[in-house]
């Protein structure tokens, strides 16, 4: 084991968004001892999640699915849609009218001025930078992806409709909860964690991921071990390796402290 991934939402962090700093630090501790890196992937924003790990410079992030890459001091992977995409994709998601969308950019993200104030308030949870804008026609960024909120029992039957509007150029994945994001063809957490590895010469038989949705799929079929969360969706749990315990009972914790 010379790299740990870990999901944030439903896996590293309990319902409270948070987690046992006390057992992090102590376990921190042992992987810097046994040279092993602690990779942040998920579909959040990277300045949201560098907020949980102000202590500790060393953390690198595969943010928004594997499209942005990076650690405090450098990007490693910008992974963007071309403008002529972008433009595409609002167009078709502009006939369900059930979205509320937020564009995903390298700098910010984006909600347009129409959303209510409630929605923004909850999204700023996850988008630390996130800006109200008149229109996404204009936006002076690079688009790494889109955020979409739905009814939550909706969330399969869009995952399909979008799948055949968007025509291969984005994926829809859902993360639950009325979640879905739409990533780049090829870009996921699996394909961001060869990248990096490819970086640090860490191959992906050396990788533990952990993680409880659908995004996280590929990225615990590649590694050379992938652990699911006892709370995680049926299809995550079919193509783990190992379960542990749940986010809310530290099951990350629990398993690092005994593979360390």
């Amino acid at each position: 084991m010379k790299l740990v991934a870990v999901d944030m939402d439903g896996t590293f962090l309990n319902d409270q968004m948070d987690y046992d700093r006390t057992k992090f630090a102590q376990l921190h501790q042992k992987m810097q001892d046994q040279d092993v890196r602690f990779v942040v992937a998920s579909g959040n924003q990277y300045y949201q999640l560098k907020s949980f790990f102000e202590d500790y410079p060393d953390v690198i992030y595969v943010a928004e699915n594997g499209a942005y890459i990076r650690d405090l001091d450098q990007e490693y992977v910008v992974a963007h849609f071309s403008l002529e995409t972008v433009q595409a994709i609002l167009q078709e998601l502009s006939a369900f009218q059930q979205l509320q969308i937020i564009v995903c950019g390298r700098h910010s993200a984006y909600v347009l001025n129409a959303e209510p104030q409630e929605y923004v308030d909850q999204m700023r949870k996850y988008y630390y930078k996130l800006k109200r804008v008149g229109s996404f026609e204009a936006l002076d960024d690079d688009i790494l992806k889109f955020a979409l909120s739905c009814p939550p029992q909706q969330t399969d039957e869009l995952v399909k409709q979008l799948r055949v509007a968007l025509n291969g150029m984005a994926i829809p994945v859902s993360s639950g909860h009325g979640d879905i994001d739409l990533i780049q063809p090829g870009i996921n957490k699996a394909a961001g964690l060869k990248q990096l590895g490819e970086r640090l010469n860490i191959p992906m038989t050396e990788m533990v991921a952990f993680g409880d949705g659908g995004n996280d799929q590929e990225m615990l079929a590649e590694v050379g071990t992938g652990v699911a969360m006892s709370n995680a969706a049926p299809a995550v749990k079919e193509v783990a390796d190992v379960m542990t315990d749940s986010n809310n009972d530290q099951g990350v914790l629990t398993y690092l402290d005994k593979r360390l």
